[in-house]
C-alpha cells in the first residue's frame, strides 16, 4: 500500500462511513481495483477509528451527558439511552463473534459487496413507506435498530442506512433515529477495535505511517459526512442515496462479474 492508496482509501472510508452507502462495501471494491491486499480486516478497523473520533467530537454534548448520568439520577433520559445502546449493540456483538470467519471472508469478495449494495438501495427506498409517528426511542425500536446493525456487518450493507431506516420504520422522529444511529457507532466500532487489537499491534512498522494517514483523512471526511446525512434527513431526502447505491452496485457487477 502506497501513501496515495492510503490517502484515497481514508477519503473513501470517511465519506462513506456515515453516508448510507456502505463504507465497507466501498473499501472492498476499491482495494480490489487498486490491488491492495491487507492482513485480515485490520485496515478497515483503523480507518473506522478515524470515523469513531468524528462521532465522539460531533456528539460530545450528548455523550458527556450520558457519562454524567451514571452519577446523576436526574438525567433519566440519558441513563435510558445508555440502556438502549446496550440493547442495540448486543445483536451485532453476538453475530460478530459467532460468524467471525464468515464475515472476514466476505471482505475478500468484491462481487458479494456489489450485490449487497443493491440490498442497501432497497432498504433506503423502503423508507418512503415509513410513517413519522413522532415516537421516542423505546426498547423495541432500539432492538430493531440493533438487528439492522448486525445485518450491516456484511460489506455492502450500510450501517447508517440500515439503522436509520429501521428507526424511521419504527415511527421515530427522523432526527432522533439519526442521532441514535450515530451513537450506536461508538460501541460498535470500539468493540470491533478491541477484538482486532492484537492484529493492529502486530502490523509491520513500515505500514504505520500509511495507516495513520488513512485514519486522519477518514476522521476529517467523517465529520463532513455527518453534516450531510443530518441535512438529508431533515430535508426528507434520505432515500435519494439509494440511487447511488444502485449505480455503485451495478458498476461493481460490471467490473467483477
Amino acid at each position: 500500500m502506497s501513501y496515495l492508496d492510503a490517502l484515497f482509501l481514508g477519503l473513501l472510508q470517511g465519506l462513506t462511513e456515515f453516508l448510507p452507502v456502505s463504507s465497507s462495501g466501498h473499501l472492498v471494491l476499491a482495494q480490489s481495483l487498486l490491488g491492495v491486499k491487507q492482513p485480515g480486516v485490520s485496515f478497515e478497523v483503523i480507518v473506522h477509528l478515524g470515523s469513531l473520533l468524528a462521532v465522539l467530537i460531533f456528539f460530545r454534548g450528548p455523550i458527556i451527558r450520558m457519562i454524567f448520568s451514571v452519577f446523576d439520577r436526574q438525567l433519566k433520559r440519558e441513563r435510558a439511552t445508555i440502556g438502549y445502546l446496550i440493547v442495540a449493540t448486543l445483536p451485532a456483538a453476538i453475530l460478530g463473534v459467532l460468524l467471525e470467519d464468515y464475515f472476514a471472508a466476505a471482505f475478500s469478495r468484491p462481487l458479494y459487496a456489489a450485490l449487497m449494495l443493491f440490498v442497501t438501495g432497497g432498504i433506503l427506498l423502503s423508507t418512503r413507506l415509513a410513517v413519522n409517528r413522532r415516537r421516542s426511542l423505546t426498547w423495541r425500536s432500539a432492538l430493531g435498530m440493533g438487528l439492522a446493525q448486525a445485518l450491516a456487518i456484511l460489506p455492502g450493507i450500510s450501517r447508517s442506512g440500515s439503522t436509520i431506516s429501521a428507526g424511521l420504520h419504527a415511527g421515530l422522529e427522523p432526527s432522533e433515529a439519526t442521532q441514535f444511529s450515530f451513537l450506536m457507532a461508538v460501541p460498535a466500532i470500539g468493540g470491533a477495535t478491541l477484538l482486532k487489537a492484537k492484529q493492529l499491534l502486530d502490523l509491520p512498522a513500515d505500514l504505520a505511517g500509511r495507516y495513520l494517514l488513512a485514519a486522519l483523512v477518514s476522521f476529517l471526511m467523517s465529520l463532513v459526512a455527518v453534516y450531510l446525512v443530518l441535512a438529508a434527513v431533515r430535508r426528507g431526502r434520505f432515500e435519494y442515496f439509494a440511487y447511488y447505491c444502485f449505480a455503485a452496485g451495478g458498476l461493481g457487477l460490471y467490473l467483477f462479474l
